[in-house]
């Protein structure tokens, strides 16, 4: 590995994110971009209003360092009204600059230098980089895709027992599971939670994906279960449920000394951030049931019609239970099983851009991805279609 000047040995191997080279071969080739997820449609109006009649007023200004009463509110009451989790507005809910700050801000709050993470892997870009910067070492446990293609993504017991270790302090969740699709099971979290008590472990669940669900699967926040809200953080987005990933808008909710230790660390990163958006969202959150089912069935429907187009194309899919992303298997129509390789030359091959899944790997396990790549789904119709008319190429 070739070292980057000035920089901290702690962020030696974090260099330009395979998004950004990606994004710019789409822009190079004019494809289709399915790589970088976000959508290309806007979100409800209801929000979108609000943020535009905030623009100009006083909210244009600093909003209170936890974040404005409404929106704490607002996330407090959405949080006991689909998880059954009651938090206290005013100390047990904290508005970051996106889930990232939230996750960044959480790590180096309770991280001590050589204090372990154990999470699962691939594993979502910042989680790595943000354990990095705090000092902290991470312990991968490899997610498995089932053999034939069909069924949910799994991990080892024993595996997940014997990363943690003495030096263990947090377990990093992520479900709905970013890139793979997963929604871990009620009797996967009755487990982890069970290993989190045992080892008194933090746990800290990322679940930005929890209204992006499809027909047959249930999320459940592992910190409903017994004895898990006083050692729980949850993360949540706006981005993802509203479809307004630029406005940087989540939270985290927990006992009011977490949420503390958090708040401490995260006001000197950005302080505070989207003062506009934070009435936004506060009224996004208290939309009827009806808008959440609805945005879950269209992003279904998207992902069937991509699922339709790539297995066309000769690409085994392992159809995701939730989130933007379906993961495939290369090797059909890339013998050397090289994604990496895959996704350079899809531009030239399809006119599409996918991102090679092994980027979410620990480097000692790349070799579990390297024959994977992941492909988003959240796009408008005529951009899918346009998608899957070009992945028939490959077959």
């Amino acid at each position: 590995m070739t070292r980057s000047p000035y920089l901290t040995s702690r962020l030696q191997g974090f260099g330009t994110t395979v998004f950004a080279e990606m994004s710019a071969l789409a822009v190079a080739t004019g494809s289709v971009n399915l790589g970088q997820g976000f959508p290309d449609y806007p979100g409800p109006p209801e929000v979108l209003d609000v943020a535009r009649a905030a623009i100009g007023t006083a909210a244009d200004q600093y909003p209170p360092g936890p974040g404005r009463a409404e929106l704490r509110e607002a996330v407090a009451a959405h949080v006991q009204r689909f998880r059954g989790l009651g938090y206290d507005p005013g100390d047990e809910v904290l508005v970051t600059a996106g889930a990232t700050e939230a996750l960044s801000g959480a790590l180096l709050a309770l991280l001590d230098t050589g204090d372990e993470v154990v999470l699962f892997e691939p594993m979502y870009d910042c989680y790595a980089a943000g354990i990095a910067m705090a000092g902290g070492v991470a312990r991968p446990v490899p997610l498995r895709p089932p053999p034939d293609g069909a069924g949910p993504w799994t991990f080892d017991p024993a595996e997940l027992r014997a990363a943690i270790t003495p030096r263990a302090k947090i377990l990093l969740l992520n479900t709905p599971h970013n890139p793979t699709g997963k929604v871990f099971t009620d009797e996967e979290l009755r487990f982890l939670a069970a290993l989190a008590i045992e080892h008194d472990l933090i746990v800290l669940t990322d679940e930005v994906y929890e209204h992006l669900v499809f027909s047959g699967t249930v999320h459940r926040s592992i910190a409903v279960l017994p004895g898990m809200r006083e050692r729980t953080l949850v993360v949540g987005s706006a981005g993802k449920t509203f479809n307004v990933t630029g406005w940087k808008v989540g939270w985290i909710c927990g006992p009011a000394a977490l949420v503390s230790a958090v708040r401490t660390a995260k006001q000197f990163l950005t302080y505070v951030n989207a003062g506009p958006f934070q009435p936004a969202v506060a009224a996004g959150l208290v939309l009827p049931d009806s808008y959440f089912e609805h945005v879950a069935r269209d992003l279904e429907y998207r992902r069937d019609v991509l699922v339709q187009g790539l297995t066309e194309g000769g690409l085994p899919v392992i159809s995701p239970e939730a989130t933007y992303f379906a993961t495939v298997d290369v090797r059909p129509v890339q013998p050397d099983g090289d994604g990496l390789a895959f996704c350079r030359s899809l531009p030239e091959r399809a006119g599409v851009v996918a991102v090679p899944t092994v980027v979410f790997y620990d480097p000692a396990h790349a070799h579990l991805g390297r024959h994977l790549v992941r492909f988003a789904f959240c796009k408008g119709d005529d951009v899918l279609a346009e998608a899957v008319e070009r992945l028939r190429r490959l077959a």
